[in-house]
């Protein structure tokens, strides 16, 4: 499969990791290396806050069918940040669980100030 230009690794970006990785622990610094861009983490932090919205009102008027939105809100807002703004391809094609882990890390980072948003 061929990788476009904009998503190939760039000279002075950590380079990727490899497909087994070991812990959270290791993959963690990789995936903030591929959230530089404020404008996409502001996109990340978005769709996040927007799916625990989503979450609270379906449980509140007790439709549970707009749980249906949770993925196209939370991956649609943070892959427009990659595809348009970060130029790199989201980690969770290659590492998903690792990728989700790591997006509510980033929120809640975001969320006490440790990560600018």
């Amino acid at each position: 499969m061929l990788i476009p230009p904009d998503m190939r690794y760039k000279q002075g970006m950590p380079k990727p990791i490899n497909k087994t990785c070991n812990s959270f622990r290791e993959f963690y610094p990789y995936y903030l290396s591929e959230h530089q861009n404020r404008t996409c983490r502001r996109l990340h932090f978005a769709g996040s806050l927007l799916v625990l919205l989503i979450i609270a009102v379906s449980i509140v008027l007790a439709q549970l069918l707009w749980l249906l939105l949770l993925p196209v809100t939370g991956y649609g807002f943070a892959w427009a940040g990659h595809f348009f703004f970060e130029h790199n391809r989201p980690a969770t094609f290659s590492h998903p669980f690792y990728s989700l882990l790591g997006d509510w890390v980033m929120f809640r980072d975001m969320l006490i100030g440790r990560i600018p948003l």
